[in-house]
């Protein structure tokens, strides 16, 4: 199930509290960098988001034949995006309970 289909489901089911959305996340970015070391299959993905702060995800292959590039950095940049939904969550939790006192 991707990301698309599980925000229809939350909505289908009139999940409404506070959460972190897909679309929050997205416009967390700012810009992203990817960096293949030379020699080998492994790929940084770095975003920098809005307020300046970066999170990195990486890919790698094993074998050289099943390489690909694009691959790689949507595999990356998917890890990298995973770091913002934790760091946002840990951030509206903090908030929702620093409210009530």
């Amino acid at each position: 199930m991707n990301d698309v289909d599980i925000e229809n489901k939350i909505k289908e089911k009139g999940l409404n509290a506070p959460r972190i959305t897909m679309d929050h996340v997205n416009s967390m970015v700012d810009t992203v960098q990817f960096h293949r070391f030379h020699g080998t299959n492994t790929i940084v993905c770095c975003i920098t988001l809005t307020n300046g702060y970066t999170v990195t995800g990486e890919s790698s292959c094993v074998s050289s034949d099943n390489f690909d590039e694009d691959i790689g950095k949507d595999i990356a940049f998917g890890k990298a995006k995973d770091k913002i939904w934790m760091l946002e969550g840990y951030l509206l939790n903090h908030t929702l309970n620093s409210e009530g006192g």
